[in-house]
């Protein structure tokens, strides 16, 4: 359970980050409702990509059993690397001037599309998808909340941090999946 936990942490910080510069830029007045939106949008999807990509995995890991402890750990190493590498670059919601339900769609899409690559290792891991998957989007509606309230106190300056941390914890879990 240590993992889903871990893998919930680390799912949740690129929705974190984009929380964290979406506050960045709120009126005081407002923050409260996007961080319900933010909460909201990030956790469900960030809740089913996983899920989507757990019955995928499950689907073919008759065909790749043997090498699946690989494919788990590439997938979430380069998700990872991919995390680790964004930290060092300007964020998507640097342009966004409104906070539509269209925007927070799109957002949550492109923050959990990496989520669906993760859920293939949940195959591996001896949990129950559903309660993994459910912890994982309580996790980043948590984070996501939080996120926006830090943006605004702190601007934008922990942004990244959170992506390398998220990162760095994917390709831990990675090499955890494929040495036990």
């Amino acid at each position: 359970m240590i993992e889903v936990l871990l893998l919930a942490v680390a799912l949740s910080m690129d929705a974190f980050a984009v929380s964290i510069g979406l506050g960045s830029k709120q009126e005081k007045a407002k923050l409260t409702g996007l961080a319900v939106k933010a909460a909201i949008w990030f956790g469900l999807f960030q809740g089913l990509m996983p899920l989507i990509g757990y019955m995928a995995g499950h689907g073919v890991l008759g065909w790749v059993e043997a090498y699946a402890p690989w494919i788990a750990f590439g997938l979430l190493a380069l998700i990872g690397a991919k995390m680790i590498y964004e930290s060092f670059g300007e964020g998507v919601e640097e342009d966004i001037v409104s906070t539509s339900n269209r925007v927070m769609l799109m957002l949550a899409i492109a923050t959990s599309i990496d989520a669906m690559a993760a859920g293939f290792s949940l195959t591996l891991l001896e949990v129950n998808a559903w309660l993994a998957c459910l912890i994982i989007a309580v996790t980043t509606s948590i984070f996501s909340w939080i996120g926006v309230f830090v943006g605004y106190r702190s601007g934008t300056r922990l942004e990244s941090r959170a992506e390398l941390f998220g990162g760095t914890v994917l390709i831990l879990i990675g090499f955890k999946v494929l040495l036990f």
